[in-house]
């Protein structure tokens, strides 16, 4: 099923962006697992629309019901299943999407795969709305992985031509995740971020959108998680990121910057080993992952978000009943700049992917 992730750990997501609810089911999560549900509410609230003017303003508190899987705030073992309600849905806005579909919107391949029987309001099970449901199961996986000594963070790395500093890929600590992860706008540089609203802002002001670039970490990872071949981790964790509906590009470590490089300077040259009896390298051009296996060296990795769909500027489309070419106008609430919100969604598909992989390596038991 294609709304279905996952090896040992796996996450199921239902719901439409305008039906009554979404949520999730996880199968396969330990017993006995305590769960913060300050630290989900903290994940849910960077997510969540309507927080300020680069987001869209439709107003959802993202509150959840935890249907079974848990009992006396524990983890049961069995399915967890959670629901999180719709509540400020305009549908009319929406009403011939299923005639005319929006410019690079899944309307269309939707109405080709779906053969015109799907909820197409508000896009629907293609909308950037079920990613809620990821970032709630990202938030329980992290949990179990930090308690492991496993953090997960990221950052927008750029917003248009405007450049974040960039994450030390061999120094790069948890400390600077939570502090990023405190900002309403996740930047390392608060500087470098006023630039990026103000690119955002003349998108708004434009009826345009613009796009970005997030940049990830984990650390603490321990060397030998993944597998070669069709179970490589960067396989794994890309196709949980290809998830979230405006992601378009994942490169690990120096990604396509390797391109230009010999190999004397994109290998990772071995420098010591730690106390643990890990090989560290001097540098991390790899991004933690060789042969699909984790080496213990920071995971470094790159996504690109492309500017939201949904713009309020004339477009061209074709109506699907005459075939004749017509103008679009999107009418509806949507994010100028879908990036900053991005920013948990990453993190949250990074650790839940991350969380089977783990399981994978070291066992139920071990978890």
């Amino acid at each position: 099923m294609s709304s279905c992730w996952g090896s040992q750990i796996k996450l199921s997501i239902f719901g439409e962006s305008h039906g009554t609810a979404i949520g999730g089911v996880i199968d396969g999560l330990p017993p006995g697992v305590a769960v913060d549900f300050d630290a989900i509410a903290f994940q849910m609230k960077r997510r969540a629309p309507g927080q300020n003017r680069w987001s869209t303003q439709r107003h959802e508190d993202d509150s959840w019901e935890v249907l079974s899987g848990l009992f006396e705030g524990r983890t049961t073992g069995t399915p967890l299943a959670f629901l999180i309600r719709n509540k400020d849905q305009k549908s009319k806005a929406y009403a011939n999407l299923n005639i005319v579909p929006r410019p690079g919107h899944a309307d269309y391949t939707a109405q080709a795969h779906y053969h015109g029987f799907q909820d197409y309001r508000g896009g629907g099970h293609f909308s950037g709305r079920l990613t809620a449901p990821l970032v709630f199961a990202g938030a329980i996986a992290r949990q179990i992985l930090e308690n492991k000594g496993i953090h997960v963070g990221a950052h927008i790395r750029s917003i248009g031509p405007v450049d974040d500093e960039r994450f030390d890929p061999i120094k790069v600590t948890a400390d600077q995740f939570e502090a990023i992860a405190q900002k309403n706008f996740p930047v390392i540089t608060d500087e470098s971020g006023e630039q990026m609203k103000e690119i955002i802002e003349a998108a708004r002001m434009d009826r345009d959108s613009a796009g970005g670039i997030i940049e990830a970490a984990v650390i603490g990872t321990p060397s030998g998680v993944g597998a070669p071949i069709f179970d490589a981790l960067e396989s794994s964790i890309a196709s949980m990121l290809f998830a979230v509906p405006a992601v378009k590009g994942v490169s690990f470590g120096d990604g396509f910057d390797l391109a230009a490089m010999r190999g004397s300077q994109a290998n990772d040259a071995y420098d010591k080993m730690d106390d643990d009896g890990r090989l560290v390298t001097l540098s991390n051009h790899n991004g933690g992952i060789l042969g699909g296996i984790t080496n213990g060296m920071p995971i470094v990795l790159n996504v690109v978000i492309k500017p939201t769909a949904s713009i309020s500027k004339p477009q061209q489309s074709v109506n699907m009943q005459n075939g004749e070419k017509t103008e679009l106008i999107v009418k509806g609430r949507h994010d100028p700049c879908i990036v900053p919100r991005a920013v948990p969604v990453i993190e949250a598909a990074i650790a839940f992917s991350l969380l089977d992989a783990y399981y994978l390596y070291q066992g139920l038991e071990h978890v």
